[in-house]
């Protein structure tokens, strides 16, 4: 616990806010399929530490955050919780269209107490557009997917923080026939074939399908 409390800069109490998260996804793993059952007995690794550490990503001056598909609330609902001690008036926007996951993450919000979150149960497609300062998104779709998604909901600041895997190159070599953005490439601290792709200054392609 002392060297993720030290790595991360944050308290014991926010440390025993994510191992309560851990014990209600183990719970409730035995209602519904949030993860994948073989992920389950190595989560603290696979999605609590794989999402933690994208907390160094976001800028630190950012005030709204939108994660897409967020499922059991990996990456959105872990970075919630490390930034509500560190930076509270960062706000957090989950949006997952399957209704029992969004169940899952208000149960978790309630139990941890964050006030800096809110859960959308709907598609993209229909939630209302508004600028944001970063967006998530883990293993939910293509990356050029993942920036259709994103475009109404940026401003040429807006940070996108992509976590990817092996087939990384081959996403972005279809993502930038359509769009434009720099580009910052990340090793994953958690996966030896892991990128984390962080995107800005988005814009389309001209004359780009």
């Amino acid at each position: 616990m002392k060297n993720f409390t030290e790595k991360y800069n944050v308290s014991r109490e926010t440390f025993s806010k994510l191992k309560t998260y851990q014990e209600l996804l183990i719970e409730w793993q035995g209602k519904f399929n949030l993860v994948s059952n073989s992920s389950l007995e190595s989560a603290w690794e696979r999605h609590f530490l794989d999402s933690v550490q994208l907390i160094k990503f976001v800028p630190k001056d950012a005030q709204t955050l939108i994660d897409f598909g967020s499922g059991a609330g990996f990456p959105g609902l872990i970075l919630a919780t490390m930034f509500e001690e560190i930076t509270p008036y960062l706000k957090v926007f989950l949006v997952e269209s399957i209704s029992k996951k969004t169940m899952f993450l208000n149960c978790v919000k309630e139990a941890l107490g964050l006030k800096n979150v809110q859960v959308f149960n709907c598609r993209i497609e229909s939630l209302p557009k508004q600028k944001v300062d970063v967006v998530t998104s883990r293993a939910m779709t293509s990356l050029v997917g993942l920036l259709d998604y994103a475009y109404p909901f940026c401003r040429k600041q807006t940070v996108c923080i992509f976590p990817k895997g092996k087939k990384y190159a081959e996403e972005l070599a279809e993502a930038q026939k359509k769009w434009k953005f720099d580009l910052k490439i990340y090793e994953s601290e958690q996966s030896s074939e892991g990128k984390i792709l962080v995107i800005s200054q988005l814009s389309k392609v001209k004359g780009g399908k």
